[in-house]
C-alpha cells in the first residue's frame, strides 16, 4: 500500500529540464543563418550570403485509416461464445443442480429465457440505450433496431456489430443471475415479462453510467473492467429485492431444499470458470498483453477464493464440501471481474483469498441476517462479490498496468477510493428501486408467485407440462 501510495503521490510530478544556451563572443564577425558560397578564382575571399530558397508548404501526413485488427477480432469472437456459454449451458446447470428435482427444468428454462429474450431487447432498444447517445445517465434511440450501425462499422479495432453481441451476452447472463434468487416460486410468464422490462429500465442505464464515454461514472475514473457494478452487484441486488417480493419457498425450514444433484452443479462451475475467460480475457477488447494478463489474475483469483472458501467451511462446518469448492470459485471469479484489466498477480491473490471468506460470510450469517429467501444464494455470490471485487480495485490497482492502458483515474487514491464506493451505492440503490418498481407493477398486473399448488405440483409441471423421470 505505501508503494501505492508513493507511486501515486510521484505520478504527477512534473519533470523539468534544462536549456544549453549558446553565446557569440561580442567581437567576432556576424554570420548570416543561410548556406553561404566561397569564390575561389579570386586572390581574397568573398562571403555571399546565399539567396533563401522559397518557402515550402508543409504536406499534412494523412490520418491513420481505421482497420480491422484480424487477431483481436478472432479474440473477441471466441471470448462471445465463451461468456454465452457461461448462461447456457454453463450457468443453466450451475441453477439446476442445486434446486429440488421437480423444479429443475424450469430452473434451466429461466438461462434459456434470458439467452433469447435478451437478444431481441438488445438489438431491438438495449445496445442503443447503453451505448449511444451523449447523456450522462443513459443513451437514447439513435441505434434502436441498430439503425446507422454500418457493416464495416469499427469498435476500436473491432467491428461494431461483434462488439453489439459481446455486450449481448453480458446483459443476458446478468439476467440470468437474478433467477437465482427466485427459483422455485415465480411465474414463467412473470420473470419473461420482467426481464424485458428490467433490461431497458436497469440494465441499459447502469452499463451507460459506467462503459460509455460520457456515462457519468465512466468520467469520473470508476473502474469496472468487466462487470463489477454493471453485472454483478446490480443482478445480486435485483435478486434479494425479488426474494423479499415473492416471500420464502413453502416448506422452508421445514422439508428437505437440498440440492438434488451436485453433478450438474460442478459441471456448470467448470463451464462457467472456463467462460470468464472470455468474460474478463474479452473484455480488453483486443488480443494483446492486457487479455493475457486479465485471464492470468482470473484464474489466481478464483483459485485463491476457492482456497479460502474451503478452508473456512472446514474450520466453521467440520468438512470441506463439493458445493463450497464450486461457489468459491465462483466467487473469486466475481470479485476479480472489476479488476482483471487493472491489477498484478500479487492484487489478484489477495482479493481472491478476501473474496472467498467474505463471500461464504454472506451466504451463510449475512443471508440469516436479512431474512430473505435468496435461494440459490445469487446475492451472497454475487452482489457481495461484486462489492468486495469494486472496491478493492481501487486498493490494489498496478499503477504499471493503468499507465501501459491510458485510463483515466480520480487525482487521488482516496479520491479513486471514493469513487469506487460511489458506483457501488448508486447501483446498489438505483437498482433495488427500479426493480422494486419493476415486479410490483407486474405482480398488480398479472401476479409473480405461482399458486400454493403448483408450488407443491413444482414448477416444472405446472408452468412448462414437464417433467424429469
Amino acid at each position: 500500500m505505501k508503494k501505492m501510495l508513493m507511486a501515486l503521490s510521484l505520478s504527477g510530478a512534473l519533470l523539468g529540464g534544462s536549456a544549453l544556451v549558446w553565446a557569440e563572443d561580442a567581437a567576432s564577425t556576424p554570420v548570416t543563418e543561410h548556406a553561404v558560397a566561397v569564390d575561389t578564382t579570386t586572390a581574397s575571399t568573398d562571403i555571399v550570403a546565399a539567396e533563401a530558397p522559397a518557402p515550402v508548404e508543409a504536406t499534412p501526413a494523412p490520418a491513420a485509416e481505421a482497420t480491422i485488427d484480424t487477431g483481436d477480432t478472432a479474440w473477441v469472437l471466441v471470448s462471445t461464445a465463451l461468456v454465452l456459454l457461461m448462461t447456457i449451458p454453463g450457468l443453466a446447470l450451475f441453477y439446476g443442480g442445486m434446486v429440488r428435482k421437480k423444479n429443475v427444468l424450469s430452473t434451466m428454462m429461466f438461462s434459456l429465457s434470458a439467452a433469447i429474450l435478451v437478444s431481441l431487447i438488445w438489438v431491438t432498444v438495449g445496445y442503443s440505450l447503453a451505448f449511444s447517445g451523449s447523456g450522462a445517465y443513459v443513451g437514447d434511440l439513435a441505434k434502436a433496431m441498430l439503425n446507422g450501425v454500418a457493416f464495416d462499422a469499427l469498435t476500436g479495432t473491432i467491428p461494431e456489430s461483434l462488439f453489439i453481441i459481446f455486450q449481448m451476452t453480458f446483459a443476458i447472463i446478468t439476467v440470468a443471475i437474478i433467477s437465482g434468487s427466485i427459483a422455485d416460486r415465480m411465474k414463467y410468464s412473470a420473470f419473461m415479462a420482467f426481464i424485458a422490462v428490467w433490461v431497458i429500465l436497469v440494465y441499459a442505464p447502469i452499463t451507460h453510467w459506467v462503459w460509455a464515454a460520457d456515462g457519468w461514472l465512466f468520467k469520473a475514473g470508476a473502474l469496472d473492467f468487466a462487470g463489477g457494478t454493471v453485472v454483478h452487484i446490480n443482478a445480486g441486488v435485483a435478486g434479494l429485492v425479488a426474494a423479499y417480493m415473492l416471500g420464502k419457498r413453502t416448506g422452508l425450514g421445514r422439508e428437505s431444499m437440498a440440492p438434488h444433484n451436485l453433478t450438474l452443479t460442478v459441471i456448470g462451475a467448470s463451464l462457467i470458470w472456463v467462460g470468464w475467460f472470455g468474460f474478463n480475457g474479452g473484455s480488453a477488447l483486443g488480443a494483446g498483453a492486457r487479455a493475457g494478463m486479465a485471464i492470468l489474475v482470473t484464474q489466481v483469483a478464483a483459485a485463491a477464493a476457492a482456497f479460502s472458501w474451503l478452508i473456512v467451511e472446514r474450520v466453521i462446518r467440520g468438512k470441506a464440501s463439493v458445493l463450497g469448492g464450486a461457489s468459491g470459485a465462483v466467487a473469486g471469479l466475481v470479485v476479480i471481474t472489476p479488476a482483471a484489466g487493472f491489477v498484478g498477480v500479487g492484487g489478484a491473490l489477495i482479493m481472491g483469498l478476501i473474496g472467498g471468506v467474505v463471500c461464504f460470510w454472506g451466504i451463510t450469517a449475512l443471508k440469516r441476517l436479512l431474512k430473505a429467501d435468496d435461494a440459490l444464494d445469487a446475492f451472497g455470490l454475487h452482489a457481495v462479490g461484486g462489492i468486495v471485487g469494486a472496491i478493492l480495485t481501487g486498493i490494489f490497482y498496478s499503477d504499471e498496468i493503468i499507465k501501459a492502458a491510458n485510463v483515466a483515474l480520480a487525482p487521488t487514491f482516496a479520491g479513486q477510493l471514493w469513487v469506487q464506493i460511489e458506483g457501488v451505492l448508486a447501483t446498489i440503490a438505483y437498482s433495488a428501486i427500479v426493480t422494486f418498481i419493476i415486479l410490483k407493477v407486474i405482480d398488480l398486473v398479472i401476479g409473480i408467485r405461482v399458486s400454493a399448488d403448483d408450488e407443491r405440483m413444482g414448477l416444472d409441471l405446472s408452468q412448462h407440462g414437464e417433467r424429469i423421470e
